[in-house]
């Protein structure tokens, strides 16, 4: 059994990742419908890896004696054009980074220590794919938006 507040703040990191493969998901598939191979295969990817989080979240929630939260999701940030798509993820791994950070802490103070670092694992890749991102808006800027979607269309 464990704290009411670690599960709580389990399931917090669980609805950002819920709501994130959602996002991801519809974002990869606005990418390879209009013909940018690459970001379609990144960020379908990172939709799996979301999902394979939140599956480790779900079995480490229901071991702590808890019920994970399916139906709890945040709402969608969705992008009308490639630009937008990368702006909006940025958002929600921002977000995620947030609540995570949280839980974290929570988590230390409870001394739930696997859970916690169940938590660190999950930020490392939260970290690494918004570094990812801001590295996608940095090379908008400086190679301009339209020479950004030509690298895009090639899946690598």
């Amino acid at each position: 059994q464990s704290s009411p507040t670690v599960l709580r703040e389990l399931n917090a990191v669980l609805r950002e990742a819920l709501t994130l493969i959602n996002q991801y998901f519809l974002h990869a598939r606005m990418a390879k419908n209009q013909g940018y191979d690459a970001l379609n295969h990144k960020i379908y990817k990172q939709s799996i890896a979301e999902m394979k989080a939140a599956d480790a979240l779900v079995q480490r929630i229901f071991l702590l004696g808890g019920l994970p939260n399916l139906q709890d999701l945040g709402k969608l940030l969705i992008g009308e054009d490639m630009a937008e798509v990368i702006a909006c993820d940025t958002q929600g791994e921002e977000r995620k980074h947030a609540v995570l950070k949280q839980a974290i802490s929570l988590c230390e103070q409870e001394q739930d220590f696997v859970a916690r670092h169940l938590l660190e694992e999950l930020k490392e890749e939260n970290e690494e794919y918004l570094d990812w991102l801001e590295t996608q808006q940095g090379l908008m800027a400086n190679l301009g938006l339209p020479n950004w979607l030509q690298t895009q269309i090639a899946a690598e």
